[in-house]
């Protein structure tokens, strides 16, 4: 349902944007000919996209930024460790280094591009920095409420640990125990970890000068990768015996199953991927389309629509944060359960045939 608003309005703003910059154009306004114009695919751009420092605000032209280590080893080189704020924004090289569209490259005396200069950047950007900050954060969280149930054994909770409580229940009860099984308890560290890593940093990328982390395919793409790999190395005989020779169907039927079993095995988590990283950054999208209009226009009457609209789905996003940590948790446990099911209805059935014996 998410995906399908977040499709209808992400359509309805591009429609409107162009419309309105057609308008503009038709208008030929002298006036606005001589302002610099404003680029808003570039401003959503700027803020959608990691950058190598933490952008907060720009008044009156000067950016202000918290600056970030940036790491840079190569070959040629070696190893350059300095501050982000060396660059000035982009609009300096330093060290031989240069940034180009939030991407630092090698630049030789005349400042032109080295290509002959192969870099390995393991930089601490904007987004690897908000999820240090979402880890510290649920660190300290749940290391208190860990201590509250410690020190009030038996009472009810209280403050946090009365919140986060019901949650954790229904990841446990309503997700892991019925799309897992008996076997539910060892995947709970890690259900629970990636349903409260996305939900946090969701909430984080919606603070004005947030990162979007969930909207970095790389943040996904690994998240995904770690849901394949434990789905992998957790996966039972039974499980890889329906994959590689399905049994019950007829050796022509299996040669042709066979292929179609080992890609499903890659679109699962590639459909955990992509859903995350499309819902979070469409939204975003949308937001800063709205608040675009306002400064593409300069008028009451875009600011009184576009201004309630981009409000409207930020409030939405809140509700977006929260369900696509809980869809990638559910989906997470249905694989999950796919790989042990079959073990555990055959040692229940094979438990069963004994008893009768």
């Amino acid at each position: 349902m998410a995906t399908k608003i977040h499709k209808l309005l992400l359509t309805t703003t591009l429609a409107l944007v162009v419309l309105f910059t057609t308008s503009k154009a038709f208008a030929n306004d002298p006036a606005a000919s001589t302002e610099a114009a404003f680029n808003p695919g570039e401003m959503i751009q700027h803020h959608i996209t990691d950058a190598p420092d933490w952008h907060i605000v720009t008044i009156d032209g000067h950016e202000y930024s918290i600056p970030l280590p940036v790491i840079l080893y190569s070959s040629q080189r070696g190893l350059d460790v300095f501050s982000s704020s060396r660059f000035e924004h982009g609009h300096a090289a330093y060290n031989g280094y240069k940034l180009e569209h939030g991407h630092i490259e090698a630049v030789d005396a005349s400042g032109s591009a080295d290509h002959s200069v192969y870099l390995y950047n393991v930089s601490i950007t904007k987004n690897v920095a908000s999820m240090m900050l979402s880890a510290v954060i649920l660190l300290v969280l749940f290391l208190t409420i860990a201590g509250s149930y410690k020190k009030r054994q038996g009472l009810a909770p209280k403050g946090a640990q009365s919140f986060f409580e019901p949650i954790i229940l229904y990841i446990r009860d309503d997700v892991a125990k019925t799309m897992i099984g008996p076997k539910y308890e060892k995947f709970m560290p890690y259900l629970l970890t990636i349903f409260f890593f996305i939900w946090f940093n969701n909430l984080l990328g919606l603070i004005p000068a947030g990162a979007n982390v969930s909207g970095n395919i790389t943040f996904t793409l690994f998240l995904a990768l770690a849901t394949f790999i434990v789905t992998t190395l957790t996966a039972n005989k039974y499980y890889w015996a329906h994959i590689l020779w399905t049994p019950g169907v007829p050796l022509p039927l299996r040669i042709i199953i066979l292929p179609l079993e080992v890609i499903g095995m890659f679109t699962k988590p590639f459909s955990l991927m992509i859903r995350l990283f499309a819902n979070i950054t469409a939204g975003h999208i949308i937001v800063l389309s709205f608040l675009g209009l306002v400064f593409i226009f300069k008028t009451i009457a875009v600011a009184a629509f576009g201004v309630p609209f981009a409000l409207f789905i930020s409030i939405l996003e809140l509700f977006v944060a929260l369900l696509q940590a809980y869809v990638f948790t559910l989906l997470t446990a249905l694989y999950f359960g796919s790989a042990v099911h079959a073990h555990e209805h055959d040692d229940d059935h094979a438990q069963g045939h004994e008893a009768a014996h």
